[in-house]
């Protein structure tokens, strides 16, 4: 019952051994992805085209919900760069911006997203994301990064730019060039040039004075508090309201009213598509960094869980009238870094945002929203990676065109379409691999029971035995990859009398792929050669003994390879020596 109850409530397995020493790290922790948390949740909220105190209501029940129902323990979750792209991207189709029909929108898309989510981890399907390719995803999100950045760059300008796609964003901000307002350029390049100069810089000068480097790198997460803290006393200082510099404006003070999203069928239509996709995208992004901050600690995420916990925290976000959310890397490193041991630290993050939402949002109204443009562009750019493509491009071709593919139909057409064919295209490289897998003929490596593929090794072959290594399950969509492959090899020489599949590589035969190899037995017995199998592994030997299969066989089902090839050389020197 404990295990159970650990299994759908994961937070009761830490719980229970809470100690002080890890309510002092989480506290200390939660202090520092607070602070950095702030900037983030409202520029993201900017991002995603609903007002600033959504961006910090996103940031306050999803947490509280996946502390109780995810399985990482420094997974920190909220608004993240790319979902709340894909999320104005949706939305931007069924409401206008600034109206009610599109925070009712929002919020309905991150119910449908939560659903979703848990939908799949109900029905265990947490295994569907291991096909989405990481160079198509990678290729994805340097894109959207782009994109992202650009959609930006009319905050930082000051002028009234708007579009989607990479030549849309690029039309609009030239046809609007002559609106710009220097005040609001100034201060967003010197918030960008800021940040850039604290990721590295910062912590120099603070280890130049004597402070620890741990401690440095985390100080230096808060630079983007002390652009915002700076800019808002320039623009009191300076009168930016007086000089049409875009400011946030006035921010309502309070905690987020929970209540069911408006249920409108139509609009459920209009936004699940979107839904799937910016949940099956988070949900990759999430698991890639929860495994690889619960490996450094030799802890471990349960798939499927996690689809329930992101779930039920997009759930959360959609009844707090919020946005889609998921799980964020930087955050969740820095929250790592701090020396989080739980998810109690993302409570006490959300506390800090709670009060945040209650008592800081009056000081919110003069922060120039080039600030926040300036944030999100330091943090995107980060995500663009076009080594990507070097690396696809050395390693796998057909990894490379499904990453440029990506690449290019996002800038061009938008993200809907990019992740569509991010994941179109995941899908059709797993069916091109597993449609032609790698056969290989072999020989024996002589003084040795070894065999080798005779295009890479020096070995031992008998004109009359065709040895033939399947490296791959054999299934539907091969097995007539392979049938074809051994006619091919017997039409370039007739001299074959044996044929034998070395299955050491095989870990399934499905019912079609069987029928295929029924066939191709009965056909090489009519031409007088012996089909014989070696090292089927216990599975695959079992299935096969459930069927007709091996009493119709032709040859035998041999323990090694070394056997198989020896008793066919034999036999075949045994026929040669009769007929003489």
């Amino acid at each position: 019952m404990m295990q159970s109850l650990a299994n759908l409530f994961p937070i009761t397995s830490w719980l229970r051994v809470y100690d002080r020493v890890a309510l002092t790290r989480d506290l200390m922790a939660a202090a520092i992805v607070t602070i950095m948390l702030i900037p983030q949740s409202l520029a993201y909220a900017l991002l995603a085209g609903v007002p600033p105190e959504v961006g910090l209501y996103a940031s306050i029940v999803p947490l509280l919900a996946y502390a109780v129902f995810g399985t990482s323990r420094t997974l920190s979750v909220g608004p993240v760069a790319v979902a709340s792209l894909m999320s104005a991207a949706a939305l931007s189709e069924v409401a206008i911006q600034g109206t009610t029909d599109y925070l009712v929108a929002a919020a309905l898309l991150a119910l449908l997203s939560g659903l979703f989510l848990m939908l799949m981890g109900v029905l265990r399907l947490g295994f569907l994301a291991n096909f989405l390719s990481h160079p198509v995803i990678s290729g994805f999100i340097t894109a959207s990064g782009i994109l992202i950045a650009l959609s930006q760059v009319r905050h930082i300008l000051g002028v009234g730019a708007h579009g989607d796609t990479l030549l849309e964003l690029v039309t609009g901000l030239l046809e609007n060039a002559a609106e710009l307002n220097l005040y609001t350029l100034v201060t967003g390049l010197a918030v960008m040039g800021f940040l850039y100069w604290s990721r590295s810089g910062a912590a120099r000068l603070l280890r130049n004075f004597s402070v620890p480097e741990h401690t440095a790198a985390m100080l230096t997460k808060a630079a983007p508090v002390l652009g915002v803290i700076a800019t808002i006393a320039a623009a009191v200082l300076l009168d930016f309201e007086s000089r049409d510099v875009d400011l946030v404006g006035a921010v309502p003070a309070g905690l987020p009213s929970l209540r069911l999203p408006s249920i409108d069928w139509a609009l459920v239509e209009a936004l699940l598509p979107a839904a799937i996709m910016i949940s099956i995208i988070g949900y990759v992004e999430s698991v890639s960094v929860g495994k690889t901050l619960a490996a450094k600690r030799r802890q471990r995420i349960d798939m499927n869980q996690e689809l329930v916990g992101l779930g039920v925290a997009n759930i959360g976000s959609g009844f707090s009238g919020a946005f889609p959310v998921t799980g964020g890397f930087s955050r969740s490193v820095v929250n790592f870094d701090a020396g989080a041991e739980t998810q109690m630290a993302s409570v006490f993050t959300a506390f800090g945002i709670a009060l945040a939402s209650i008592f800081l949002t009056p000081f919110l109204y003069y922060l120039p929203k080039a600030t926040l443009a300036a944030t999100i562009i330091v943090a995107v750019l980060s995500l663009v990676d076009f080594s990507i493509l070097k690396k696809t491009w050395r390693f796998s071709r057909s990894d490379f065109f499904a990453v440029m593919i990506t690449i290019v139909i996002t800038l061009l057409f938008g993200v809907e379409a990019g992740v569509t064919c991010g994941v179109a295209a995941s899908i059709a490289l797993f069916l091109f691999r597993t449609s032609k897998p790698h056969i290989a003929e072999v020989g024996l490596v002589e003084g040795t029971e070894h065999f080798r593929n005779i295009k890479r090794h020096q070995v031992l072959t008998v004109p009359e035995v065709l040895t033939i290594r399947v490296d791959e399950s054999l299934m539907f969509s091969n097995a007539a990859f392979l049938e074809e492959r051994v006619y091919g090899d017997l039409a370039s020489n007739d001299r074959v009398r044996h044929v034998i599949l070395m299955c050491s590589a095989i870990n399934e035969i499905d019912w079609s792929a069987l029928e295929v190899l029924e066939a191709l037995n009965e056909r090489l017995g009519e031409l007088g050669i012996t089909l014989h199998l070696s090292e089927v592994k216990g599975p695959v030997m079992d299935s096969l003994q459930r069927t007709g299969f091996l009493q119709h066989l032709t040859g035998k089902v041999y323990l090694t390879q070394f056997q198989a090839f020896n008793e066919a050389r034999g036999a075949q020197a045994a026929d040669q020596q009769s007929v003489r």
